[in-house]
C-alpha cells in the first residue's frame, strides 16, 4: 500500500471506524422501527436503508472532518437515518428521538429545521427544493456580507448532499440560470451517483449530459469516480483493459454483478475479458473477498479519494462533485435495482451486527463495536463542525415606526396604494428601510416595485452602469446596479422566486442578521411556484408575498390570468396569514402589522388579539391586491378599526336588531357589495355590511376558540364569533368575493345563518370587470338576486 503521512492515515482511520458506525446507527435506526418497536396500526414505517448506505462515507468525510460552523447543509431526504445518527454521536440528538425515528415526537424521516431536534439547516423532503435552496441561501449570504452586517460570523460554503434523480426537478434547471445571472460562488453539490432511482437504474451517462450544463454555466464539476484501491489497480500490467471495462459497463448490469457478489463478477470479467491475458492475471490474483471489494471500490465510498477530491476544491466558484457510490454498499440488497425501500430482516439484522462487534444490548451505544473507543471519542470532541454546538442565531428585531396611512380623495388601487407606501418606507429612510429587501420575477414594474427600486437600487455584487442614465435617455427605471442595492431582480421562474424568499427569510436564524424580504408577483402564479411556497413555510422562512393583480377583476388580461383559488390557498397555507384588502387605508394598517409579526419569535407569548388564531407565533403574510380602481372611504383610523381590520373584518354597515339580512364582502368587490346594500335598504330594514379583510384570520380565530372551547375554556370567542353576534341568528348572509365561493361560504357554521355564497366558479375571459361579474353571478344584479331567492319579495334590478 502506497505510504501516507501519519496524521493523514490517522484521520483515515478514525474517519474509516466512523463510517461503519454511522452505517449501522442509521441501519439499525430505521430496523428498530420497522421491527422491534410497537406499531398500534399495523402500517409499515418505511426509511431509506439502501440510500443512507450510499451516503454514509460521504456525509462521515463532511460532518467529522471538512465541515466548519459556518458552513450549511441540506440533506438529501433519504439519507436522513445518517444524519440522525451522525448528530446522535455528535450529542445534538436524544436517544429517545432515534428510537422514535418516523414515531411521533421523533426525529422525522427527513431534515426539519422545526421538527427535528438535532441541528438541520435545511429542511428536505420535497424533491429537489433542499437542493436548489442552497444556491439561493448562497445569494443571500452574499446580500449580507456586501452590507458589511455579519462580520462576527465567517462567510461558509452552502452545501446539497443530493441523490442523482433529483436533477431530473424542473426546478433545479431552473435555479442553475439564476446561479449564473448572479454570480454565486460558496455553494457545494454533492451527487450522491449510484445510478438508481426510485423505480429503475438510471440511464446510462445521463448525468455526465447535465455535468456539461455546470460546467457552462461557470461551475467546477469534480468527479468522484474511483478509490484508491481501484486506482493502482489500473497502474497495474492489464489494469487499462479493466479501467476501460468499468467505463464502458452498462448501469444495469453493474448494478447486478453489485449483488450477485463475487463469483458473479469473476464469471463475467473472465468471459469479457477472456482475450486480454493481463487483466485476467490481475483478476485472479484476487480472492473473492478482495476481487468484490476491489470491483465496489467507487470514489463516493473512498474516503481517502473524497478528502482529496473536498480539500483541493476550488473556492471562487460554485463545485458539483459527482461522487459515484453503490445503492445500500454493505448491506445484503447493494445494487438489486428493488433495493430502494427494501428492509434487511431481523437474521439478516442480527449477522450484521455481529459483523460490527456490537453485542446484544449494545445496539444504540454511540461507540459500541468501535476499536480504540476512547480515542474515537476524542476525536469526536474536536470535530471542528461541532466546535460552536446548534448553530441557530437570535437575530435582533427591527424597529417598525408607525406607517403613515397615504391620504387618497377619490379612486385608488391597491397595487398603487403597495407601492406607495413602500415608496414612503424608501424616502424616509430608517432601520426598517434598510434592511427590507425586494425581489421579483420580472414583474417588478407591473406589480408597482418600481418606485421602491428607483430610490434604493438593484443589488449586484458588482457596480453596473445604467447605459440609459448614462446616454441621457429617459426612462421611469433609474436603476442602479450595486451592492448597495435593495432589490433582487429574477428571471420569470416563480419557484425562484419562492426559494429566494426563503432563503432571504431565514437569514436571521442563518447568519445572524434579520431581513424583511418582500417578494411581487402576479396572483394566479402563486400556484406556479406553490411547492417552493409551501416549502418556505415549513421552514418558518419570514416573508411578505404580494400578489397583484388578482381575480377576474384583471378582467380584460383574460382567464390565464385571472385566479379562483388562491385565496383558498392562503387559507389553508400553514405559517402564512393571508389578506386581501379593499381599500388602502386598510393595507397601510396591514403592511405596518405584518412587519412586526414577521418577526415574532415562535416562543413569544401571542399579541393582543391573536389569542385564539394557528399563526400567533409569528409567521408571513400574503397580500392578494388589485389594480381595480376603487372609491376609498374618508374615514378616522381609529385604534378600534385598525384592530378589527387586523383581525380579519369589521362592519361597514352595523345590522339592527330586526335585520334579515347581512352582506359579507371581501376585496376589489366591495363597491357592489356596497351599491346593493344600499338599494336593498330601500325596502328591507337594516341591512348589514361586514368588510372582510382575511378570511383566513378569521376563519383561524374562529377554529382556535373552538378547539379552546372544547378543552374547558368556556370564555373564548374568536372575532368572527363577536361580529356576528350583532345579527340575528334567523338572519340571511350573503357573501361576496373575487375568490371561489368557499372562500367565505363557511362563515354560516359559525353561528347557524343560511348563506348564499357569490364568486366565480370557473375560468374567466377576456371582456369588462362588468361584464365578467355579471357573467359569473357576482356583480350588483348578482347579489340582489341572491338576496331575492334567500328572502323572497319583490326583486330589484340595478342598471349601470
Amino acid at each position: 500500500m502506497d505510504m501516507i503521512p501519519s496524521s493523514r492515515a490517522e484521520t483515515l482511520r478514525m474517519l474509516e471506524a466512523l463510517t461503519r458506525k454511522v452505517l449501522w446507527l442509521s441501519t439499525y435506526t430505521i430496523h428498530h422501527a420497522n421491527h422491534e418497536r410497537a406499531n398500534a396500526d399495523g402500517l409499515k414505517v418505511g426509511g431509506h436503508q439502501a440510500s443512507s448506505a450510499s451516503m454514509a462515507t460521504l456525509m462521515t468525510a463532511l460532518y467529522f472532518h471538512v465541515l466548519r460552523p459556518e458552513d450549511r447543509v441540506a440533506v438529501k431526504p433519504h439519507a436522513s437515518p445518517v444524519f440522525h445518527a451522525i448528530q446522535y454521536m455528535l450529542g445534538n440528538q436524544d436517544l429517545d428521538k432515534l428510537k422514535r425515528y418516523r414515531a411521533f415526537g421523533g426525529a422525522q424521516s427527513y431534515p426539519s429545521r422545526t421538527k427535528d431536534k438535532d441541528d438541520v439547516d435545511f429542511s428536505t423532503g420535497s424533491v429537489g427544493l433542499g437542493v436548489a435552496m442552497t444556491g439561493f441561501a448562497s445569494m443571500a449570504q452574499d446580500y449580507v456580507h456586501a452590507k458589511g452586517w455579519a462580520q462576527n460570523w465567517p462567510q461558509g460554503r452552502m452545501i446539497s448532499l443530493m441523490g442523482d434523480a433529483e436533477i431530473d426537478e424542473g426546478n433545479i434547471h431552473e435555479a442553475l440560470l439564476e446561479y449564473w445571472k448572479h454570480g454565486i460562488r460558496n455553494t457545494w453539490w454533492v451527487v450522491d451517483y449510484n445510478r438508481q432511482s426510485l423505480d429503475s437504474v438510471v440511464s446510462d451517462r445521463l448525468f455526465m449530459k447535465v455535468a456539461g450544463l455546470f460546467e457552462n454555466l461557470g461551475w467546477k464539476v469534480v468527479t468522484i469516480k474511483y478509490g484508491k484501491l481501484l486506482q493502482r489497480a489500473f497502474t497495474e500490467p492489464g489494469g487499462a483493459v479493466l479501467e476501460r471495462w468499468i467505463d464502458d459497463c452498462p448501469n444495469q448490469l453493474y448494478s447486478a454483478l453489485v449483488f450477485e457478489g463475487a463469483k458473479g463478477w469473476r464469471r463475467q470479467l473472465e468471459a469479457d475479458l477472456a482475450n486480454e491475458p493481463e487483466t485476467l492475471a490481475l483478476i485472479r490474483s484476487r480472492n473473492d473477498e478482495d476481487l468484490a471489494r476491489l470491483m465496489t471500490n467507487l470514489g463516493g465510498h473512498d474516503l481517502e479519494s473524497i478528502l482529496d477530491a473536498f480539500e483541493g476544491a476550488p473556492t471562487d466558484q460554485p463545485v458539483c462533485f459527482i461522487a459515484y457510490t453503490i445503492k445500500g454498499l454493505g448491506l445484503p440488497f447493494q445494487g438489486h435495482k428493488d433495493n430502494h425501500a427494501g428492509l434487511m430482516t431481523k437474521a439478516q439484522m442480527t449477522e450484521f451486527r455481529a459483523q460490527n462487534g456490537i453485542n446484544q444490548g449494545e445496539e444504540w451505544e454511540p461507540l459500541a463495536g468501535v476499536p480504540n473507543a476512547s480515542e474515537i471519542r476524542r476525536y469526536l470532541d474536536r470535530v471542528p463542525f461541532n466546535a460552536k454546538g446548534r448553530r441557530r442565531f437570535s437575530a435582533p428585531k427591527i424597529e417598525v415606526p408607525h406607517l403613515n396611512i397615504p391620504q387618497i380623495k377619490g379612486e385608488a388601487t391597491t397595487q398603487n396604494g403597495f407601492g406607495r407606501i413602500l415608496d414612503e418606507i424608501a424616502r424616509s429612510g430608517g432601520e426598517l428601510a434598510d434592511r427590507i429587501v425586494t425581489t421579483s420575477p420580472d414583474v417588478t414594474v407591473s406589480t408597482n416595485l418600481g418606485p421602491w427600486v428607483n430610490r434604493r437600487g438593484v443589488f449586484s455584487m458588482q457596480n453596473r452602469d445604467d447605459v440609459f442614465k448614462e446616454r441621457g435617455l429617459q426612462s421611469m427605471q433609474k436603476w442602479e446596479m450595486s451592492p448597495k442595492g435593495q432589490h433582487i431582480e429574477l428571471g420569470i421562474a416563480e419557484m425562484n422566486l419562492f426559494l429566494n424568499l426563503a432563503a432571504l427569510g431565514l437569514t436571521h436564524s442563518l447568519f445572524g442578521e434579520r431581513l424583511l424580504p418582500i417578494g411581487t408577483l402576479y396572483d394566479p402564479f402563486i400556484m406556479r411556484g406553490l411547492d417552493a411556497l409551501n416549502y418556505a413555510c415549513y421552514q418558518d422562512a419570514r416573508f411578505m408575498v404580494v400578489a397583484t393583480p388578482s381575480g377576474l377583476t384583471l378582467a380584460p388580461e383574460g382567464g390565464a390570468h385571472q385566479s379562483i383559488a388562491t385565496p383558498l390557498i392562503g387559507m389553508a397555507q400553514d405559517g402564512l396569514a393571508s389578506f386581501e384588502p379593499a381599500y388602502v387605508d386598510e393595507l397601510a394598517v396591514i403592511m405596518d402589522w405584518a412587519f412586526r409579526y414577521m418577526q415574532i419569535d415562535g416562543s413569544e407569548e401571542p399579541g393582543k388579539g391573536t389569542r385564539w388564531l394557528r399563526d400567533e407565533k409569528g409567521g408571513s403574510v400574503y397580500l392578494r391586491l388589485s389594480t381595480r380602481p376603487v372609491e376609498q372611504l374618508q374615514r378616522a383610523m381609529t385604534d378600534e378599526l385598525q384592530h378589527d381590520i387586523i383581525q380579519g373584518g369589521y362592519w361597514i354597515r352595523r345590522p339592527e336588531p330586526g335585520t334579515g339580512l347581512c352582506i359579507v364582502a371581501m376585496g376589489a368587490v366591495m363597491p357592489e357589495a356596497i351599491q346593493a346594500a344600499g338599494l336593498l335598504a330601500e325596502d328591507r330594514r337594516g341591512v348589514g355590511l361586514l368588510a372582510v379583510t382575511s378570511a383566513d384570520r378569521l376563519s383561524a380565530s374562529w377554529h382556535g376558540a373552538e378547539r379552546a372551547r372544547e378543552k374547558g375554556d368556556r370564555q373564548a370567542k374568536s372575532h368572527v364569533e363577536r361580529l356576528l353576534s350583532e345579527l340575528p341568528r334567523d338572519a340571511t348572509i350573503i357573501t361576496v368575493c373575487d375568490a371561489y365561493p368557499e372562500t367565505l361560504s363557511w362563515i354560516g357554521g359559525v353561528r347557524g345563518h343560511r348563506v348564499r355564497a357569490l364568486g366565480p366558479e370557473h375560468f374567466g375571459q377576456s371582456g369588462t370587470i362588468h361584464e365578467l361579474y355579471a357573467h359569473h353571478g357576482f356583480d350588483v344584479n348578482g347579489i340582489l338576486a341572491a338576496a331575492e331567492g334567500l328572502g323572497g319579495g319583490s326583486a330589484i334590478r340595478y342598471r349601470s
